[in-house]
């Protein structure tokens, strides 16, 4: 049987709902959808750009709570409240993964929680030695 562990992340916003910041399954992690939302403060932040940032930090502290980081991404979901901002989110996203970034979906939401511009989720490779 795989093991299955919950981890939750000090850096990373509460939860807003019954779910887990990630769950590792495996040799893999799969995060929540995360928005821009400052952890300090509990805040969504203004603009696509800081959204975007803050979104890929939580879930950078969310990787690396479970044993992780960005390096392991394999797979992104990006969640667009307006395709508009597809440019802008893109340029704040490839600072994150500037080389062999992960595959990667990006689709149009009608609505995201706590009205965020995008919401971002991840699966992540560790292997285990």
């Amino acid at each position: 049987m795989m093991a299955r562990q919950v981890v939750s992340a000090a850096g990373a916003p509460k939860a807003i709902g019954p779910y887990s910041h990630a769950v590792v399954a495996g040799e893999f992690i799969f995060t929540a959808g995360q928005a821009g939302v400052d952890p300090q403060s509990g805040r969504l932040l203004e603009g696509i750009e800081a959204q975007t940032r803050q979104a890929l930090q939580n879930i950078a502290a969310i990787l690396s709570a479970a044993g992780g980081s960005l390096a392991n991404v394999v797979k992104t979901t990006v969640f667009l409240a307006n395709m508009a901002d597809f440019p802008a989110m893109n340029k704040v996203y490839a600072e994150f993964f500037p080389t062999d970034p992960p595959a990667r979906t990006t689709v149009a939401a009608a609505a995201l929680p706590l009205g965020a511009l995008v919401e971002i989720e991840a699966v992540a490779w560790l292997p285990r030695c």
